[in-house]
C-alpha cells in the first residue's frame, strides 16, 4: 500500500516515515499541499496524512482539491490547530466530504495503529 504524508514541518514528515518504515508500505512525504496534489494525481495513494496549517495552500484547501478528484482515499488531517481551522473544516463537512482528524502530537504507535486499521478496513471493503 502507498501512504502520502503532507506536512510543511520536516520533523513531522520524518516522524511519520520512521513510524511507518517497518510496516511494509511505501511512504512518500512532501512539504506542501501543491506537491501532495500533484503526487496523488500522478499515482494515487491508499492513505493520506495531511497537515492543516501550511504556508501557501492550507490543509483545508488541499483537502478540497484532493476530494474533488478522489472521494475514496482515506484522508487523516493531523493538526495542533483544529480550533483555528474549525470553520474551514465545517465547510468541508457541509459539502459532504469525508476526512478524519488526529490531534498533534501524534506518537509512532498511534500512527501505525491508525494506518494498519484504515488499510486493513479498506482492503476488506474493496474485497466485498
Amino acid at each position: 500500500k502507498r501512504i502520502l504524508v503532507i506536512d510543511d514541518e520536516e520533523a513531522i514528515r520524518k516522524s511519520f516515515a520512521l513510524a511507518l518504515e517497518d510496516t511494509g508500505h511505501r511512504i512518500d512525504v512532501v512539504a506542501s499541499g501543491e506537491e501532495g496534489i500533484e503526487c496523488h494525481q500522478t499515482d494515487p495513494y491508499d492513505l493520506i496524512f495531511l497537515d492543516l496549517k501550511m504556508p501557501g495552500m492550507s490543509g483545508a484547501e488541499t483537502l478540497l482539491n484532493l476530494r474533488s478528484k478522489d472521494l475514496k482515499v482515506p484522508i487523516y488531517i493531523v493538526t495542533a490547530f483544529y480550533e483555528e481551522f474549525f470553520e474551514d473544516l465545517q465547510e468541508v463537512r457541509r459539502k459532504g466530504l469525508d476526512f478524519e482528524l488526529m490531534r498533534k502530537p501524534v506518537g509512532a504507535d498511534q500512527i501505525v495503529q491508525v494506518t494498519n486499521s484504515i488499510l486493513e478496513e479498506r482492503v476488506a471493503y474493496l474485497q466485498q
